[in-house]
């Protein structure tokens, strides 16, 4: 077959990144409905209890998309390399290799899951008042959750193996199902919260069935051969390396979050934490663009990086910080000016309408250093630098925004903050001077851990001098022909 990524050496920098990213946005954009129109449905069809409880599962499928990121990111920035190189048989390993990994964490936290569910639903913020609601939409989606994993492993492969439109069809097909599903199942078939997780399972069945297929058939450039099913050590480490980084934000994403709602719990109560559910439906649609942008500069940037092309590899990486903070500084302007109007579409109270305001303007008002700091992550991780791409994305939730969420709450009770945003009533919380400073924790962390991705890049500027090249990841032994080397096994 001919090799697909060939272009990704030979047509103009700005052209490829929006044949690339184009797709992985709309990718990014349509997969969000998944919980975006559980959210919005459930807000409709059940209420705020319900929109509280669907918030509280968020950490626990941003654990099982971290394994799932372990797998996918590494492989898909594993595989552009490789292909810069030449080389398809190692390709068709790492595709072989990186199944493999999917069903084993797979067979780890879907019944880890099931076993401890309750105490996992209580170390993650849920009350008496939403637990109930947390539990029955997780009973339902955990398996929806693993075929979420590799459905999103196998279409970033896809995309990187020079299908980027077949990849986005893919996801789009999987979510316009789950959009037509949610109103029938909730409100037809008046399933309430269970109905949103039958959606979504059904939904992603769908597309991991055509994920898998596009690798079974013969027209695709790397597909599934016998020799691909062998394990290998070396190509485990090498996909785990790279994505221990996606892996460690999207933990760390969840611990943090399941802290974040027990101080939102602490100082505001369920509707507070619900309000901060709401606004990151919307935050999540905008970061998800921003990783879509990134996602369609990876193959770009691991194939040149691959190849020795820098001047290559330092265009697409101005190009796409450019673009990245151009979608935060839109994100950031309409959640900021214009809150109100997005928050409606999710159905909530009167009070936590006027909740959600308040946390729009301090989640939000960073956006543009956001796109700055997830493009410098996710560069890294293209281009086999995972040690970079950890620090930089960790720093916004582990390094900085942990801390603070202890600390600059007990600062904000002390400063009559409630007089300032007198939009949020008083005696709505148990502490609403300290739930501000909840809110402000996000704000500072974000603009420390742009800072830090900045003069973590300036570090790292010897990878865009000529004659840099890219280190081999395999045995010496297994170093051989590549481009004539492409029979099956």
């Amino acid at each position: 077959m001919q090799d697909r990524t060939q272009e990704l050496a030979e047509k103009p920098i700005g052209r490829l990144l929006w044949i690339y990213a184009l797709p992985a946005v709309v990718s990014q954009i349509i997969s969000s409905v998944y919980n975006l129109c559980d959210r919005i449905f459930i807000g409709q069809g059940v209420g705020d209890l319900a929109i509280a409880g669907l918030a509280i599962t968020m950490p626990i499928m941003n654990i099982v998309h971290a394994f799932g990121s372990l797998v996918g990111a590494g492989s898909s920035a594993r595989i552009s390399i490789v292909l810069g190189r030449k080389d398809y048989r190692w390709a068709e390993k790492i595709l072989g290799n990186s199944m493999l990994l999917t069903f084993f964490f797979g067979a780890l936290f879907v019944p880890a899951t099931y076993i401890f569910m309750d105490p996992i639903l209580d170390a993650f913020g849920a009350s008496p008042d939403t637990i109930a609601y947390a539990r029955e939409y997780m009973l339902i989606v955990m398996p929806g959750m693993f075929l979420t994993t590799l459905t999103f492993n196998l279409t970033g492969l896809i995309r990187a193996t020079g299908y980027p439109t077949k990849a986005m069809l893919i996801l789009s097909g999987g979510a316009v199902l789950n959009i037509a599903l949610d109103p029938l199942f909730i409100f037809v078939f008046d399933w309430g919260i269970a109905g949103a997780a039958w959606a979504t399972t059904i939904s992603m069945a769908i597309s991991s069935f055509f994920s898998i297929a596009h690798f079974i058939s013969p027209k695709s450039f790397i597909r599934f051969k016998a020799h691909c099913w062998e394990p290998k050590l070396y190509i485990f480490r090498n996909i785990t390396v790279i994505g221990i980084s996606p892996f460690l934000m999207n933990l760390c994403g969840a611990g943090v979050i399941a802290i974040l709602n027990k101080q939102l719990i602490v100082y505001g109560g369920d509707l507070a934490v619900g309000a901060v559910g709401i606004v990151n439906s919307y935050s999540n649609i905008m970061l998800l663009m921003i990783l879509g942008i990134c996602q369609g500069m990876q193959p770009i940037a691991g194939y040149n990086y691959g190849a020795g092309h820098q001047h290559q590899l330092k265009d697409i990486y101005i190009l796409t910080v450019k673009v990245c903070c151009m979608v935060g500084l839109l994100a950031a302007i309409l959640g900021v000016f214009f809150p109100q109007y997005i928050l409606k579409l999710f159905g909530p109270s009167d009070e936590m309408l006027q909740i959600g305001i308040v946390v729009s303007h301090f989640l939000l008002i960073m956006y543009p250093v956001i796109g700055y700091t997830i493009t410098n992550s996710q560069f890294f991780m293209a281009i086999d630098k995972p040690w970079i791409s950890i620090v930089t994305s960790l720093s916004r939730q582990l390094i900085f925004l942990l801390p603070m969420l202890y600390l600059v709450p007990k600062l904000f009770i002390h400063i009559d903050y409630v007089s300032l945003f007198h939009i949020v009533p008083d005696a709505a919380f148990q502490n609403p001077n300290g739930l501000y400073g909840v809110y402000a924790s996000c704000t500072i962390s974000d603009l420390m851990g742009g800072v830090l991705a900045f003069i973590l890049m300036l570090t790292q500027r010897k990878v865009f001098q000529p004659g840099y090249h890219a280190p081999e990841r395999r045995p010496r032994k297994e170093v051989g022909p590549r481009e004539s080397d492409t029979r099956d096994a």
